[in-house]
């Protein structure tokens, strides 16, 4: 039995992810197809525009045999974190073979070479970097400078790091290098729009293109072209009913959750210095809603979306302490299902027999099956999801339409 492993968003499902899940099946020869997908926030530091069960049921239609929630602390974590335990959630399942992921590069070879020389940090490379850094350039400016000092047969390649799926793609492979994981890494280039490309007139438009339609036009026609009829007729039932959800839609929790905390600061979230937590404080009185709030807290070292992401861990309450308890404790505690395919019974066997961690399918068993930290881990992943579902409430409150706002009441997704 061989199985192909995919970290994704699916923020919504599209045809470039249904083409996805099937290449990585030919390409890998494998049985089965194992998701880690993000819940209910992303890492771009914004909620998913439609709930993890919606979107892991488009992907177990479209192609999935099993769909697990990558824990909230790192879905919306940096990309380093993000592929770190995403990589550590396949390899403790203890039955994937390969991990399989979009690129613009499309050359494992390429981005295998860029994730050694990244992860190696040579003398020369961080001697370069420090000095760039000082000077004033940027992290990534600073860290281009370095690699083509370090590893001069990068230098052709080294357009490679001025693409997300690319930089992605590079810190999965240093995941892989950092578990010394016996998973072998294969990647499809990516087709169609790039990234950011809000244009659905392509093969394979980008999520975020999809996110705009639906923001400006809805559930319309246009979608037809973009997503597979089977999670089509989904998000069309469930149009403004469970979705759409945008990143103002946290607008008055996050401020309420700002102002409880302003007077003692926000230094013990991750990726906030007391420079941030300073600007925080200091443009408070200015804010209206989430986004221009960022927009107000951006500077040449921070982008939005680190911003939005260090928001995030306020309103969810998700500290540095805890999250360093986590790495020193093994990063990864449990898999938890979201759905899977009946005829996936024997892939869930193996993993029951072989994981390193247990596969979660009641979370009503959760307490006793794990330790306390996996625990604490799991019940921000619970706080996450009610808070989540509270905005789902509150912005389509007709009774008839929405489930009771319980995540131990959700059943998972059979197909």
């Amino acid at each position: 039995m061989k199985t192909v492993g995919i970290i994704a968003e699916y923020n919504p499902f599209h045809n470039g992810h249904a083409y996805h899940i099937r290449k990585a099946k030919e390409l890998t020869h494998a049985d089965y197809c194992v998701v880690v997908m993000s819940g209910d926030f992303v890492q771009r530091g914004a909620p998913a525009i439609m709930d993890k069960y919606l979107r892991a049921e488009s992907a177990l239609l479209n192609g999935a045999d099993l769909v697990l929630e990558l824990p909230v602390c790192y879905s919306i974590s940096s990309a380093e974190h993000f592929a770190r335990s995403s990589v550590a959630l396949l390899e403790k399942l203890g039955v994937v073979d390969s991990l399989c992921f979009g690129s613009e590069c499309g050359d494992i070879r390429v981005l295998t070479e860029f994730a050694q020389a990244l992860t190696d940090e040579s003398p020369v490379f961080k001697k370069t970097l420090d000095r760039e850094i000082r000077i004033g350039h940027t992290y990534p400016q600073a860290r281009n400078t370095a690699l083509e000092a370090s590893a001069p047969h990068l230098t052709s390649h080294i357009n490679v790091l001025t693409t997300p799926n690319n930089i992605l793609g590079i810190e999965y492979c240093k995941a892989l290098l950092f578990w010394e994981s016996a998973i072998t890494p294969y990647s499809i280039k990516r087709a169609g729009s790039s990234y950011h490309d809000n244009s659905l007139d392509t093969g394979f438009c980008s999520a975020m293109a999809i996110r705009e339609s639906i923001r400006q036009a809805g559930a319309s026609e246009e979608l037809a072209k973009q997503i597979p009829a089977s999670s089509l007729a989904l998000i069309k039932d469930a149009y403004l009913k469970t979705y759409p959800v945008f990143t103002d839609d946290l607008s008055l929790l996050m401020q309420y959750r700002l102002l409880t905390e302003e007077s003692v600061g926000f230094t013990d979230y991750p990726d906030i210095d007391r420079e941030l937590s300073d600007r925080i404080v200091k443009f408070l009185s200015q804010y209206r809603d989430f986004r221009s709030f960022c927009d107000l807290l951006k500077s040449k070292n921070r982008t939005y979306v680190r911003i939005s992401r260090s928001l995030l861990h306020i309103l969810l309450g998700i500290h540095r302490e805890t999250l360093q308890q986590y790495g020193q404790e093994g990063w990864i505690f449990y898999a938890r299902m979201l759905g899977f395919r009946e005829s996936a019974t024997p892939l869930l066997s193996a993993i029951k027999k072989n994981a390193g961690i247990p596969l979660l399918s009641k979370l009503a068993d959760a307490q006793k099956q794990l330790a306390p930290t996996g625990f604490s881990m799991l019940e921000k992943d619970i706080y996450a999801s009610h808070i989540y579902q509270s905005i789902v409430r509150n912005k389509f409150p007709d009774e008839n339409s929405l489930p009771e706002i319980n995540e131990y009441k959700n059943p998972i997704i059979k197909i």
